[in-house]
């Protein structure tokens, strides 16, 4: 199973450590481990970089992109796709600072979620702490200075 947590990064974060994801990775990894007082500290770090979400407006794009979607069900507020007889499932979950996206199977339910919410907003990251991947839903173009 791959669990995915997405959070949306500031925006002049997402700019200045373009290229450097593995940052970002290595905060929210430490940020699993710690105890006490650095456990505290990483966690006001990841509030400073991350942006709360506009649930309501993700809420919405999600039932209308894929809310005809066979296979697409709501669940105590939780998402769920299932294609082709369960070999590719995806539950996605919105908090305020964070979505999770758990799946099984081949990637085409857990892409439908990323497609929708890479037309939302354009600085999300998703990070899987247990497999180590880690990447933007939209990449961004580097900058070319003249």
């Amino acid at each position: 199973m791959r669990m995915y947590q997405l959070y949306l990064i500031e925006d002049e974060f997402a700019a200045h450590y373009f290229g450097r994801e593995r940052m970002f990775f290595e905060l929210f990894l430490e940020h699993k481990w710690s105890t006490g007082r650095l456990k505290h500290i990483t966690e006001m770090q990841i509030d400073y970089i991350t942006k709360p979400l506009q649930t309501i407006k993700i809420h919405q794009l999600i039932q209308k992109q894929l809310g005809n979607i066979k296979g697409f069900q709501v669940e105590s507020g939780a998402y769920t796709i299932e294609f082709n007889g369960k070999l590719s499932k995806a539950k996605l979950e919105i908090g305020d600072k964070r979505i999770t996206v758990e799946a099984s199977g081949s990637y085409e339910a857990e892409t439908a979620f990323f497609e929708v919410l890479r037309k939302c907003e354009s600085s999300f990251l998703a990070i899987d702490l247990e497999h180590e991947r880690f990447g933007w839903l939209k990449p961004m173009k580097e900058r070319k200075f003249v």
